[in-house]
């Protein structure tokens, strides 16, 4: 812990809540701690001056996330250069509170009940000083949506997931996370064991910690760390937005890149992962109809999510076909506007003996042009993002 928070060797915690049996709670569960100093403050965040914060080693915010005044000001606290970390407590969690808050960097989130013990640990992570390395940028999110069936997009994701982490020097920085729940392919093209136990966290995401996500990661050859489920081909459900939210969250906390293979279907929690990505890719397939589906799902995100979003689009199996009727590149270049990325050559066998295989495009060919052509899309979007992650603003860096 650094020591500003810290007042005759106890941490100072500043409580905001006008909610009499929290602020109850709050004070029993903090009475026993000799080395906590404890300033409750009986109001809202959009009435408390910023001085009430000076000395803070960590904020407690009791939020009513409808309000519009209150998320301002927790937006005007969490952006002010030195500000304490701050633990929002509200009421309810659902796709509107976690669309609100994607872009406020909040140390931990909790929903109401609040377990006394999960709010000491949160704090308690919140006020920690970062060591070193856990001081470096949050990770950068690589989010690929396929725009119809068959396009690749799998393929296409750890390929990316490959190419960051060997960008890299030592140690796993790069997460691959498979999405699809249902029909997810990752496990299966790498040739690994999926660890995710989607009936162990769903109950209770809030358990989901370093040393569980370390238990349901599986690491592939080549250094890739990987989250994959076993898929349910058979059973059509959503999951709950919090569990998903948790768990992506946890996962950029740690990792220097995160790459998610997301599914063709729209879930409730589609939208925050889409907005919390640095770069969004639509994988299409190098047809009308794949043009057009791309085309109409880059329209799609843009009236939902807004220009913040900014999908391009990647064309795979790219063939130039001169003197030969078909597609051309200024085809697509005409059709996809500024939304076209790039494209990917077909090259059929060269993938096929990968996914096989269970290996790099890399080790099947060295220098083969499908990876040639993903580099210069991939490494200079990883080297130009500046802005971190906004999933991993959500929750605390919980480990």
């Amino acid at each position: 812990m650094s020591e500003q928070g810290k007042k005759g060797g106890t941490t100072h915690v500043v409580t905001i809540s006008s909610d009499r049996q929290f602020r109850k709670m709050v004070e029993t569960t903090f009475s026993s701690q000799l080395q906590i100093s404890l300033d409750m403050q009986e109001s809202d965040l959009a009435q408390i001056d910023s001085s009430a914060f000076d000395g803070a080693a960590v904020v407690i915010i009791d939020l009513d996330a409808t309000n519009e005044a209150q998320i301002a000001a927790l937006s005007h606290l969490t952006s002010k250069p030195g500000s304490p970390p701050a633990v929002v407590v509200t009421q309810f969690f659902d796709q509107k509170v976690a669309r609100r808050l994607l872009q406020v960097r909040v140390a931990d989130f909790l929903v109401k009940p609040v377990p006394p013990i999960e709010l000491v640990r949160a704090c308690a992570r919140a006020a920690k000083k970062p060591s070193q390395d856990e001081a470096l940028t949050e990770a950068e999110i690589f989010t690929f949506l396929p725009s119809a069936g068959g396009v690749g997009v799998t393929s296409i994701a750890i390929q990316s997931a490959l190419l960051l982490q060997g960008s890299t020097r030592g140690g796993s920085s790069t997460c691959l996370v498979d999405l699809d729940f249902q029909h997810g392919a990752v496990a299966d093209y790498l040739d690994i064991e999926p660890r995710l136990d989607l009936s162990e966290i769903e109950p209770r995401p809030e358990r989901l910690d370093r040393h569980l996500l370390e238990v349901m990661l599986t690491q592939h050859s080549s250094g890739l760390s990987v989250i994959a489920a076993p898929n349910r081909p058979a059973e059509m459900r959503s999951f709950d937005p919090v569990m998903v939210t948790r768990l992506l969250d946890l996962v950029s906390s740690h990792f220097r890149y995160v790459v998610i293979d997301m599914p063709r279907t729209w879930f409730p929690w589609t939208d925050s992962v889409l907005l919390g990505s640095n770069k969004l890719y639509i994988v299409s397939e190098m047809t009308i109809p794949g043009l057009r589906h791309a085309k109409k799902l880059v329209s799609a995100i843009g009236e939902r999510l807004g220009e913040s979003a900014n999908p391009q689009v990647i064309v795979n199996r790219f063939e130039s076909r001169l003197f030969v009727p078909g597609l051309r590149l200024t085809d697509i270049q005409s059709a996809l506007g500024n939304a076209f990325a790039g494209s990917l050559p077909n090259n059929f066998r060269v993938v096929r003996e990968a996914i096989d295989r269970g290996i790099p495009l890399e080790e099947v060919k060295p220098g083969n042009n499908v990876v040639l052509a993903l580099k210069k899309l991939i490494l200079p979007s990883a080297k130009e993002s500046k802005q971190p992650g906004s999933l991993s603003r959500l929750f605390n860096k919980a480990g």
